[in-house]
């Protein structure tokens, strides 16, 4: 925009006692109005350059963003967190762009404090935690990651006095971790599908797989529920032993990954983009920690949505827990 410099009225000058002429004088006051219009174009320029640099520091703003946190319920500790999700944390960056960060949590409430207080942005849970963190915090789903061979089953010993789910009444059952979806929540539900009820008419005990499987041997319990993984871990691990399945559950929804309810539309788009668009590299990815093998073999699924988890919810109707407002202990 071109500037129009207006002289202003000025005061007369203060002359030294000494005599000037007319032309002079008016040579000294054109020189006065061209250094007023001088400086009225310095101040345009300068708030020019101004307005051109807060441009300029506006874009670059993304580039020293905070950082994408990413935390996984079921994994405590950092050093634990980067053995097995390092390489995902690199290949996410990579598909997304942002920088990613690994969150450790160490509990399922923890992680739930942390998206309500906006320490963490991104959540990857099982199914049986994501129903309860919906009711406390609406996070946002992002993408499923499927387990291929996901379902809670019922085993015993093959030569044992249990043939089938009408055997197990008035006997103990050993269910894995509480609140597990598929060492517990599952495995009730499998025998609640046979009309046993839970807790009336067998007696519920939580006992981890290992010791549960010593515990079937000797005969102090009845039966174990757990998932076909880790039945196959039992298996290898009393390879001596032979055991059999008297019940299995139907498919469970899957390890569901989900973005605090108020992150940016941005950040939220790119990641889920990333698992559509990037998949293959992703779960490559995924696949390089130990405790991830659980994933071979599945996708990441982008057509999920809430009501596929109501599943998880009839589940905790069938151990007694009608309000899901908090984690089972």
């Amino acid at each position: 925009m071109p500037v129009h410099c207006i002289p202003q009225k000025e005061k007369p000058a203060r002359w030294p006692r000494r005599n000037v002429t007319s032309t002079s004088s008016a040579a000294y006051r054109g020189k006065r109005v061209t250094v007023s219009c001088l400086y009225s174009k310095g101040k345009m320029m300068i708030r020019t350059i101004a307005a051109a640099l807060a441009i300029m520091l506006a874009s670059a703003l993304p580039a020293f963003a905070e950082p994408v946190k990413f935390a996984v319920t079921d994994m405590e500790g950092l050093e634990a967190l980067q053995q097995e999700f390092g390489a995902f944390q690199a290949a996410l960056e990579e598909a997304t762009g942002l920088d990613i960060e690994l969150f450790p949590v160490s509990s399922r409430t923890t992680a739930v404090e942390a998206m309500k207080s906006g320490q963490v942005d991104l959540v990857l849970t099982g199914p049986a935690e994501y129903v309860i963190m919906k009711e406390l915090d609406q996070p946002k789903i992002v993408v499923a990651w499927q387990r291929p061979d996901y379902f809670a089953q019922i085993a015993v010993l093959a030569n044992g006095p249990i043939r089938s789910v009408e055997d197990l009444k008035g006997k103990k059952v050993a269910f894995g971790s509480i609140g597990s979806t598929s060492q517990h929540l599952g495995p009730a539900q499998a025998l609640a599908d046979f009309n046993l009820k839970y807790a009336t008419d067998y007696e519920p005990v939580i006992i981890s797989r290992n010791i549960a499987a010593e515990a079937l041997i000797r005969g102090d319990i009845a039966a174990i529920g757990l998932n076909f993984g880790y039945l196959n871990s039992v298996r290898e691990a009393f390879p001596n032993v032979a055991f059999s399945v008297i019940a299995r559950g139907r498919d469970l929804p899957n390890d569901i990954l989900v973005a605090r309810k108020d992150i940016s539309d941005d950040v939220f788009v790119k990641v889920r983009d990333a698992f559509a668009k990037n998949g293959n590299e992703l779960m490559k990815a995924i696949l390089t920690g130990e405790d991830n093998q659980k994933f071979k073999g599945g996708f990441f699924l982008t057509d999920v949505k809430d009501s596929d988890y109501d599943y998880v919810r009839s589940m905790y109707r069938t151990i007694g827990i009608e309000t899901l407002t908090d984690f089972v202990n």
